[in-house]
């Protein structure tokens, strides 16, 4: 059984399991869609690849990729847009890291503070999606460069369900789901004061 449980699918979450960079893409992809439909993108596109390969997805003709994500079911709410970054994406990893996303945390040793700020980096990447990834790679991965919970924030804290760092379960999904639907409710009444 995978250890990651996100899309809540035992083969796409496989995949994101053994291939860092579904991973990354998926987190990508986890944005104004319910966290398994972007976690489960990755798995639709080796589907229809017959792999997930970012050297393979950056060389991919770019029409014929964003066509590719929009066949139904499509890999997320915005297909087109999502396709380019995804490749934007690709291609960073290969030309940084020679295809090998693991880079990220292992190319030069960096810390908590280097590894966020190589995240923030990356196409679509925020301040906070960086932070969760970061948190996720701590929680789940073992990957834990010095300062890595500093780096993530409140999302690095152990004991928390407030992002996908913390989904282990159908359990732990729903728990997170309930903290992401208080703080909306909590920026809404903010800003309607």
């Amino acid at each position: 059984m995978p250890r990651l449980q996100l899309a809540q699918d035992p083969a796409a979450d496989a995949l994101l399991d053994e291939n860092t960079f579904a991973l990354l893409v998926g987190m990508l992809l986890d944005q104004q869609v319910p966290i398994e439909t972007a976690f489960a993108g990755p798995k639709k596109i080796a589907d229809r690849m017959g792999g997930f390969d970012a050297a393979e997805i950056a060389d991919h003709d770019p029409d014929k990729f964003a066509a590719l994500c929009s066949e139904r079911p499509a890999i997320h709410r915005f297909p087109g847009s999502m396709a380019k970054r995804i490749q934007a994406l690709a291609q960073i990893i290969v030309d940084r890291y020679d295809g090998d996303p693991a880079g990220l945390w292992t190319a030069g040793e960096p810390d908590g503070a280097e590894l966020l700020r190589r995240l923030k980096g990356l196409p679509g990447f925020g301040e906070q999606k960086a932070k969760i990834f970061l948190a996720l790679l701590g929680k789940q991965y073992g990957v834990t460069p010095a300062g890595w919970r500093a780096a993530a924030g409140e999302f690095g804290k152990p004991g928390t369900h407030m992002s996908v760092a913390d989904i282990v379960d159908a359990r732990s999904l729903g728990q997170v789901r309930s903290h992401k639907k208080q703080m909306k409710a909590a920026a809404k009444e903010r800003a309607a004061t």
